[in-house]
């Protein structure tokens, strides 16, 4: 990619609105928005003649013509979220007026950014490192409170400094192994040795508690897919309702009135949920209801958590008893609903017991699935539900810690190298291997710890990564 050149793009979401912004970056970015800004006022001046951080209201021209009223913030290098020379026009929002001014702006001679340049444009000239670029799009796409803090923390390089503190104790081992390789007629003093195995070890310990982040890390980023079953009219597009706190599903008393799954993400105690409604489990009549019910089986292999929903005011069917041991082995909460009824649904306790066949024989033996009673009509129950399916999928309370340092997927990859590069060093010199093998192992660790904040990188991750994020950030 080109640094040299000036970009720009819309950095608003499309659409109607109040404002929409259109940033300008590079070398070029006050000739370029000089070429179409024509300032109004006395206090207004042009780009180039402006200070540093100071707004100037004016339009933009095009071909003698106004485009639009703006007010035009400059942004001079090295104090801009690029470091490079910026300008931001606020114009009026909604789809025309934005593209118009874009377009004047890319005729005065800048060209559109590709998704995510900006952003990569400040890891490239120093300005944030590649963890903290990635928590950008985390910050921008969050769906909780949460999941927006822990994108502040990593914004704010809490892990990056981690990382590095890390990847400097293992290159100061590294620098002494080195040092003992110039040296090769003598051997390593058994001082030396163990204090090179403390620091392993330690390191260890430190990666092992970074990657114990990662199931929180990817429930913040992405949520949890929590898919709602159980036979027609038990109430599950109700309770999704309730979940909600807003009416998204049709609900009615005919069965199958849900043909197809709903999607939809809640915020429960926090955690972004991804709740699935989906049709009712039966033999389905028509080639359409068959269609739906294909569906909520797929749903029910893809999710992370299942809500089995049943209803309290009926007894037991025999289709409830084949979805009950169905589920089994599914990390599940069930779900009795219509409790503003007479109640006459009983489950025998051996249906409540997880499946057992893919526990080894060391493994705890799990709790019984957790049953809450709920009334979709009058609300009660639905808080206690909440916790259930907190408690499910976060055991727990929710630490400092694990909002602070909450690793992704690319994240956990990069440490489980390290893990490998660390403990088949730590294993070449307690076993008197060579020092050889010991040092090619701590660099292999060294450069997966690198990846994580960009010190060691390629081009094609760095495509990878930027890719994802919306043109104009």
């Amino acid at each position: 990619m080109m640094t040299s050149d000036t970009i720009a793009a819309i950095s608003t979401p499309l659409g109607e609105g109040g404002l929409a912004v259109i940033r300008i970056s590079g070398p070029d970015a006050l000739a370029v928005a000089e070429k179409c800004f024509e300032p109004l006022g006395k206090h207004s001046k042009k780009p180039s003649e402006a200070q540093t951080h100071t707004i100037h209201y004016g339009r933009i021209v095009r071909n003698g013509q106004t485009v639009d009223e703006v007010l035009l913030a400059v942004m001079r290098a090295p104090r801009t979220y690029t470091r490079e020379d910026v300008v931001e026009i606020s114009c009026h929002g909604g789809l025309i007026p934005a593209k118009m001014v874009l377009e004047t702006v890319l005729q005065s001679g800048a060209r559109l950014a590709e998704p995510g340049e900006f952003t990569k444009r400040a890891f490239l000239n120093g300005r944030l490192d590649l963890a903290q670029a990635e928590a950008v799009i985390d910050l921008i796409h969050a769906r909780t409170e949460l999941a927006a803090r822990a994108a502040t923390e990593q914004l704010a390089g809490r892990l990056s400094r981690r990382i590095n503190q890390l990847r400097d104790e293992f290159l100061l081992a590294l620098a002494h192994v080195e040092a003992q390789l110039d040296f090769p007629d003598e051997d390593i003093a058994p001082a030396t040795a163990a204090e090179l195995m403390a620091k392993l070890e330690t390191g260890l310990r430190e990666i092992e508690q970074l990657l114990r982040t990662a199931d929180e890390g990817r429930i913040l980023r992405r949520g949890v897919r929590t898919v709602i079953v159980g036979r027609p009219n038990v109430g599950k597009s109700s309770l999704l309702n309730q979940l909600l706190g807003r009416d998204r599903a049709i609900v009615s008393h005919i069965p199958g009135t849900t043909r197809d799954t709903i999607e939809e993400t809640a915020n429960i105690r926090g955690l972004p949920v991804v709740l699935i409604d989906t049709a009712g489990l039966r033999d389905a009549q028509d080639h359409v209801e068959q269609e739906g019910v294909k569906r909520t089986r797929t749903a029910v292999e893809l999710a992370e958590l299942v809500i089995h929903v049943l209803d309290g005011s009926e007894e037991l069917t025999q289709a409830d008893v084949l979805y009950l041991t169905e589920f089994a082995a599914k990390k599940r909460i069930l779900v009795i609903n219509k409790t503003d009824l007479p109640r006459r649904l009983t489950i025998p306790t051996h249906l409540l017991q997880p499946a057992l066949s893919n526990r080894t024989p060391s493994a705890p033996t799990p709790a019984p699935t957790p049953v809450v009673e709920v009334s979709c009509v009058t609300g009660a129950g639905i808080e206690l539900l909440k916790d259930a399916i907190k408690e499910a999928v976060w055991s727990g309370e929710i630490s400092a810690e694990m909002i602070e340092i909450a690793i992704n997927a690319r994240h956990q990859q990069a440490l489980i190298r390290a893990r490998a590069g660390i403990a088949q060093a730590a294993e070449s010199l307690k076993t008197g291997r060579g020092l050889e093998l010991v040092a090619i192992d701590l660099r292999d660790a060294i450069n997966a710890l690198g990846e994580i904040t960009g010190k060691t990188v390629t081009e094609d991750l760095l495509d990878v990564i930027f890719s994802q994020f919306c043109i104009g950030k």
